[in-house]
């Protein structure tokens, strides 16, 4: 396993490399300009070249590049152009509140989704269990832009039950956490279901059920965990998303976390900000899926990592 920890590190350097690259070119081939932000566009020609002087966006886009590589390399990940903080302590000042909701939408999906799974896949065919992936199927459907509003209108609107939004108080995670896990939630009651249907016939289960063995213990130690590795496939994927940055459920809710942050400086062409957020939700992304594959041995003994 510490081989197979050590390629992919490797691995990840490439990648990284690749992203960055990307992300910087793009940046530099949209329309508008930082300075325009910062001093209006009636702004003296003076300042705007002094500006630009300043910012170093009077460079050649090669040797521009190449002082990012450089800093990227070093842990110098440059300023905000804007309020000239460092890269990282932007990051690092809106990432737990991204982490926070990304666990509670987490734990809200998996608490629901398996259990769902395991009883519509014990009661197959039945109504129950058309119920059910009935209701996972407007649950994959309903898109986060229309479920967090309606939420909102219900809960916090009409009930007032709930913040609107915000982090101000613990009750404010309720309703980011539903709309971001809800989607996720019913992916997985659909893929544990269907993981459960092909372990419950097969000879190990049958064997121990003719043993004596309880259904609680036959469900849970036999089936579940041979059924788990396309769980445990879609919950590391999602948990890589949900680290991200969910950017639309923080714009609804105004949750001031990685994906709000990447928003707001792509509109005001921050390319420093947005290049760092871009390189976490990278790092992250390859980490959590390369600790997904390790997670697979554990499940299952005879995975084999190489």
């Amino acid at each position: 396993m510490k081989r197979y920890f050590f390629k992919r590190f490797f691995l990840l350097i490439p990648i990284l490399f690749c992203v960055s690259s990307l992300v910087f070119f793009l940046l530099h081939a949209v329309p508008g300009d930082p300075v325009d932000f910062i001093l209006g566009e009636q702004a003296l020609p003076t300042e705007r070249a002094w500006m630009r002087h300043d910012l170093g966006l009077d460079l050649p886009v090669t040797e521009q590049y190449k002082k990012f590589l450089t800093g990227v390399v070093k842990g110098d990940w440059g300023q905000s152009i804007f309020d000239r903080r460092p890269v990282l302590e932007h990051i690092g000042d809106r990432y737990a509140a991204t982490l926070e909701l990304a666990v509670c939408a987490m734990l809200f999906a998996v608490s629901l989704a398996i259990p769902i799974g395991i009883f519509a896949a014990l009661k197959k065919y039945s109504w129950m269990d058309n119920a059910a992936m009935f209701v996972s199927l407007i649950g994959i459907s309903m898109p986060n832009f229309w479920l967090g509003p309606l939420l909102i209108l219900f809960f916090s609107v009409q009930m007032g039950w709930l913040p609107v939004a915000g982090r101000e108080s613990i009750w404010g995670l309720v309703l980011p956490s539903i709309t971001l896990g809800a989607a996720m939630a019913a992916l997985l009651s659909r893929i544990t279901r269907a993981s459960m249907l092909e372990v419950l016939d097969k000879d190990y289960v049958n064997t121990a059920r003719a043993k004596g063995v309880s259904e609680f213990r036959v469900i849970w130690k036999h089936a579940l965990r041979n059924a788990l590795n396309p769980v445990v496939t879609i919950i590391g994927l999602q948990v890589g998303t949900l680290l991200a940055g969910a950017i639309v459920t923080e714009k609804i809710f105004s949750w001031p976390g990685l994906g709000t942050l990447l928003i707001d400086s792509i509109s005001r062409r921050d390319y420093p900000v947005v290049q760092g957020c871009i390189l976490v939700i990278a790092f992250v992304y390859v980490g959590v899926n390369t600790l997904t594959d390790m997670v697979y041995r554990l499940v299952d003994p005879r995975v084999r990592l190489r």
